[in-house]
C-alpha cells in the first residue's frame, strides 16, 4: 500500500521545469538533406568514373550503353537515400521506447500524461507491467524491474526504496532503489521521484553514443576509392597527352586523334568494376535473404568474410532471452532439466510448492518460468491445483526477500503455507541453524557457479483465526532449492566451433554476472579459462592497456552500455577487424561502431535492428557462419573479377597507345572498345559471380586485416597476366603490319586474338580451378558466355554494314592462322603463369 504524504509538482512548477530541461525525449541528430545525399555519392571517383564513361558514350552516340551507365548512378543514389533514412530511423526507434503515457502526482492529483512531459522533480506511480518514463528514485513500494535492454541479464531485479539525497546510481545492482526509464516494471507498485530526463537518463546517454557513432568503411570501399582515383587521375592525364602526341608528333588529323584519345581513356578507365561491385555485392544479399539473414547495407556482406573477432551478446544471442527451470536440488540431491527428462517422484513437492508461491498469471519472468515447468512435468496430477487461490498473501518487502501464499486446508482454521525467495531470507524462515545455513550456502554456492538464479522453497502450516503481522510469525519446513537459468540456443556450439575453425575469435560482452557468463561461455564450448574482464576492471585501464588485455580475454562481464562500445573500438584500434552481434538498446552504439553490426531480428529491439548492417530473421547464431561463408566466398569473386579486368585491359590499353608509337593504322576504335566491353561485362558480372566456393572456404584463416581485391598483390597478377597477352598480340600485329596487311585485316586479327584471350583469362583466374590440369567447367554461365559470343561475332564479322561500322574485315585463311598462333602463345603464358602460382603457393604452404 502506498502513503501519500510525499508530494508532487505543481502544475506551474511542472511547467517551468519543462521549459528549463526541455521534453523527456530521446536525442535525435539532424537528417541530411536529400541533395547533399545526392551530391556525397555523385563524388565519389567510383561513380564519377560511371559519370564520365557514361558522357563518353553520349559524345559517341552509343544512346543504350550511355543509358546503362547513367541509369545506374541514379539507381545507387536511390539506395543510399533510402539507407539513409533507415539509418536515420535507428534513434526514431530508440525514441519510440520511451513510455507513450505516465502516470504522475500534480497538485496531489494522480494524473496521466503524455510521457514526454515529465520533469524532473515528478513524482510517478509505477505498476506492473508499466515502462518508466524517466530514470528516477524509488521512495515508496517495491519493485522488481526488467532491465535486460540496458544491462543483458535477463533475470529481474528487486527495487527498493532510497532517501531523496541518494545519488543516482546505474543500472543492474540488486536491491538498488533506482529505476530506469524505458525498463519495464515486472512485479510490485510503487512511488518514485524522476531524477533525469530525456538524454540525461542511461537509456538517452546511449541515444547520444548512437548518435555520434559514425559507420566504418570497409576495405573494399577504401580500396574501391584508392584505385579508382588514381586509374582516373592517370588515364585522363594519359589519354590527353595521347590526343596531343597523335596530333602533333604524329600528324594525324584533330579528329582521329581524338578518337584514339577517347579509346584510351576508355581502355584505361575499367567501368566494370563498379559493375563487379554492384552486382557482386547485391546477389550476395540476395542469396543471403534466401538463409534468413537480412543485408541492410550491402557492403557488409563481403566485409563479414573478412572478420577476424565476433563479439556476441551474451543475452538473446548467445542465449535464448527466456527463462526457465533447470535445477532442482532436495537434500543434496540434484535433478538437471533435460528434454524428454521425467521428474522423479522426490522432486514432486519442491515443484508442487514452488509453484503455489507463484501467482496464477504471473508478469515475472522467472515465475513464469516456474509456472510451464511444472504445468510440463506434473501436468494432469494431483501435485497442480488450478482451482486453488490464496486467501492472503505476504510479498517481498525490504526486510524480507521471499514471499508467501496461504491456501485454506480442508480443516476449520487451518490453512497451506508456500513460501519461495532468495535463500538466505527464506532459510531465516525455516530457522535453520548455522550447520543447515552452512550447508544450504555451499548448494547455493554451486549453483550459482554453474550461472543459475537460485530461489529457496518451503511449505508450512498455520493455525489461527487471524493473519499473523509477519511471514515471520509462521513455522516453515525447507524443501529445496530452484535453479533458473536463461539457456544457451541449441545451434550456438556448432556455430561457435565453426568460427574457430575459420580462424575467428568470439569474444563475449555481456552487463550480465560474471559467474553467469562463464558457466554460458562454458556449455556454448566459447571458453574453459576462468578469466573475465568485467566493466570495473575496464574502467580502471588505459587503451593502450585494454587493447593488450583484449588479446587474452574471451569473456567480457558486467559491462555498461557505452563500454560494449569502447571495446569494439579497442578491438579496432588493435588491429582487428570485427564483427559485433546483439539484441538490445546497450547494444546499438556497439553494432553501429563495428565494421560490421549484426541484429537479432526476432527478439531484437527495433533499435538494434536499424543500428545494425545485417540482421537475422530467425534468430539462428548457425546464420552468422553462413554469412561468413557467403561474405568469403563474395570475397574470392571479386578478386578474381578484378584481377581479370585488369588483365584484360592492358593489351586494350596497348592497342590503344602503340599505334601512334609506332606510325601504325589504328588498331582500336571507340565502336570496338564498346563491343569488346559488351564482351567483358558479362565475364565480370555474371561468370565470375556464379563461380562456387572454393574448398576449404570455412578453414582457412581471415585475409589479412586492411587486404583488398585492389591491393597490389591480386591487381599485380592481372596485370603480368596482360602485359604478357599485349607483348603477344603487339607482337603478331608487329609481324602482320611489316607484311603490309590491310589496316582492317590487322584490327580484325588483333580483336579476334583480344576474345580468345579473354575466354582463356576466365579459367586462368577461376577460383574453383585449384588443380594443375585441365579446368572443369561447371558454370553453366561460361558455356552461355561462349555462346553467346559467338554468336555476336558471327554477325558483326557476317554482315557488311556491321563490318564497316566496326572496321573490320571478313575472316580469311591468313587471319584465321594469325589468330590460332596469338591464341595459342596466350595460352601457353597463362599456362606457365599458373604452374609458377601454383608451385609458389605449395612452397609457402610447406615452408610456412
Amino acid at each position: 500500500m502506498l502513503h501519500r504524504d510525499i508530494q508532487g509538482l505543481t502544475r506551474q512548477e511542472a511547467a517551468r521545469r519543462l521549459e528549463s530541461t526541455g521534453p523527456n525525449a530521446l536525442p535525435g541528430s539532424e537528417p541530411k538533406s536529400m541533395l547533399r545525399i545526392a551530391l556525397g555519392v555523385l563524388t565519389e571517383p567510383m561513380f564519377l568514373m560511371l559519370l564520365a564513361a557514361g558522357g563518353i558514350y553520349l559524345v559517341l552516340g552509343d544512346m543504350a550503353e550511355a543509358l546503362f551507365l547513367l541509369s545506374s548512378v541514379v539507381a545507387i543514389i536511390a539506395l543510399t537515400l533510402v539507407q539513409e533514412r533507415k539509418s536515420q530511423r535507428a534513434l526514431e526507434a530508440l525514441r519510440e521506447l520511451s513510455a507513450p503515457r505516465a502516470l504522475v502526482v500534480r497538485d496531489g492529483v494522480e494524473e496521466r500524461i503524455a510521457s514526454r512531459e515529465v520533469v524532473p522533480g515528478d513524482l510517478l506511480v509505477l505498476r506492473e507491467g508499466d515502462r518508466v518514463p524517466a530514470d528516477a528514485l524509488l521512495l515508496q513500494g517495491q519493485l522488481q524491474a526488467d532491465e535486460s535492454m540496458l544491462t543483458g541479464e535477463s533475470a529481474p531485479l528487486l527495487r527498493l526504496p532510497g532517501e531523496e539525497e541518494q545519488p543516482i546510481g546505474e543500472p543492474g545492482s540488486e536491491g538498488s532503489p533506482f529505476v530506469f526509464a524505458s525498463t519495464v516494471v515486472t512485479k510490485g507498485v510503487g512511488l518514485a521521484r524522476v531524477r533525469a530526463t530525456g538524454p540525461r537518463t542511461a537509456v538517452g546517454r546511449i541515444g547520444v553514443a548512437l548518435a555520434s557513432t559514425t559507420l566504418v568503411d570497409s576495405d573494399l570501399q577504401r580500396g574501391s576509392r584508392r584505385i579508382v582515383r588514381a586509374l582516373a587521375a592517370g588515364g585522363l592525364a594519359v589519354a590527353a597527352g595521347l590526343v596531343l602526341l597523335a596530333w602533333l608528333w604524329d600528324g594525324r588529323p584533330l579528329l582521329e586523334s581524338a578518337l584514339l584519345g577517347i579509346a584510351l581513356a576508355m581502355a584505361i578507365l575499367p567501368e566494370e568494376i563498379p559493375v563487379v561491385l554492384t552486382v557482386f555485392l547485391a546477389l550476395g544479399a540476395w542469396r543471403l535473404s534466401h538463409q534468413k539473414v537480412l543485408a541492410r547495407r550491402v557492403q557488409a556482406v563481403e566485409a563479414l568474410g573478412g572478420i577476424t573477432v565476433l563479439a556476441v551478446d551474451k543475452t538473446g544471442t548467445l542465449t535464448q532471452n527466456r527463462m526457465q527451470v533447470a535445477e532442482l536440488r532436495v537434500a543434496s540431491t540434484a535433478w538437471r532439466n533435460g528434454a524428454g527428462d521425467v521428474l522423479p517422484e522426490s522432486f514432486h513437492e519442491l515443484a508442487e510448492f514452488a509453484m503455489l508461491a507463484t501467482p496464477a498469471d504471473p508478469f515475472d519472468p522467472m515465475e513464469k518460468a516456474i509456472r510451464t515447468f511444472v504445468r510440463t512435468h506434473l501436468g494432469g496430477t494431483e501435485h497442480v491445483h488450478d482451482a486453488w487461490a490464496p486467501e492472503q498473501a505476504y510479498e517481498l518487502s525490504p526486510d524480507i526477500l521471499a514471499m508467501t501464499h496461504v491456501f485454506p486446508a480442508k480443516v476449520a482454521q487451518r490453512h497451506l503455507l508456500a513460501c519461495k525467495g532468495a535463500p538466505e531470507a527464506v532459510a531465516d524462515l525455516c530457522h535453520l541453524d548455522a550447520d543447515g545455513r552452512a550447508g544450504l550456502q555451499r548448494e547455493v554456492q554451486g549453483m550459482a557457479e554453474l550461472g543459475l538464479r537460485v530461489l529457496a522453497v518451503a511449505r508450512g502450516e498455520w493455525r489461527g483465526a487471524h493473519w499473523p503481522a509477519s511471514q515471520h510469525d509462521f513455522t516453515f519446513h525447507l524443501l529445496g532449492l530452484v535453479g533458473l537459468a536463461d539457456p544457451p540456443r541449441p545451434e550456438v556450439p556448432a556455430a561457435v566451433a565453426a568460427c574457430r575453425r575459420a580462424g575467428i575469435r568470439v569474444i563475449m560482452m555481456t552487463g550480465d554476472h560474471p559467474a553467469t557468463a562463464h558457466a554460458i561461455a562454458r556449455q556454448v564450448g566459447l571458453s574453459d579459462r576462468a578469466d573475465v574482464l568485467t566493466g570495473a576492471q575496464l574502467a580502471a585501464m588505459d587503451e593502450a592497456a585494454l587493447v593488450q588485455r583484449l588479446r587474452d580475454v574471451e569473456i567480457c562481464a558486467r559491462l555498461a552500455p557505452e563500454q560494449k562500445l569502447r571495446l569494439v573500438r579497442a578491438l579496432q584500434a588493435g588491429g582487428e577487424r570485427v564483427g559485433m552481434t546483439g539484441d538490445g538498446v546497450n547494444d546499438a552504439p556497439a553494432l553501429k561502431a563495428a565494421h560490421v553490426g549484426i541484429a537479432m531480428g526476432e527478439r531484437g529491439t527495433d533499435v538494434a535492428r536499424e543500428a545494425a548492417a545485417i540482421v537475422l530473421l530467425d534468430d539462428s547464431f548457425a546464420s552468422i557462419t553462413q554469412a561468413i561463408s557467403q561474405g568469403r566466398h563474395i570475397d574470392d569473386n571479386i578478386r578474381t573479377a578484378v584481377r581479370f579486368v585488369f588483365a584484360i585491359h592492358v593489351p586494350v590499353i596497348a592497342l590503344a597507345l602503340v599505334p601512334t608509337l609506332m606510325h601504325w593504322p589504328l588498331l582500336l576504335l571507340p565502336a570496338q572498345v564498346v563491343l569488346f566491353e559488351l564482351i567483358i561485362d558479362p565475364a565480370c558480372s555474371v561468370v565470375f559471380e556464379a563461380e562456387p566456393a572454393a574448398a576449404g572456404l570455412m578453414e582457412r584463416a581471415p585475409r589479412p586485416v586492411g587486404a583488398s581485391p585492389f591491393e597490389w598483390t591480386n591487381v599485380g597478377d592481372g596485370l603480368v597476366q596482360g602485359l604478357g597477352m599485349a607483348a603477344i598480340v603487339m607482337a603478331g600485329c608487329a609481324a602482320i603490319v611489316a607484311q603490309q596487311w590491310p589496316g582492317a585485316d590487322v584490327r580484325t586479327t588483333s580483336f579476334l586474338a583480344l576474345v580468345g584471350g579473354v575466354f582463356l583469362l576466365v579459367p586462368a583466374n577461376r577460383v574453383s580451378w585449384r588443380g594443375s590440369g585441365l579446368p572443369r567447367i561447371r558454370n553453366r554461365w561460361l558455356a552461355l558466355l561462349v555462346l553467346a559470343v559467338a554468336g555476336m561475332l558471327a554477325l558483326v564479322l557476317g554482315l557488311p554494314w556491321m563490318r564497316q561500322v566496326m572496321g573490320f574485315a571478313l575472316p580469311s585463311g591468313a587471319i584465321a592462322a594469325a589468330v590460332s598462333l596469338m591464341v595459342a602463345a596466350i595460352a601457353a603464358w597463362l599456362g606457365a603463369l599458373r604452374w609458377w602460382r601454383l608451385g609458389r603457393a605449395d612452397y609457402q604452404h610447406r615452408h610456412g
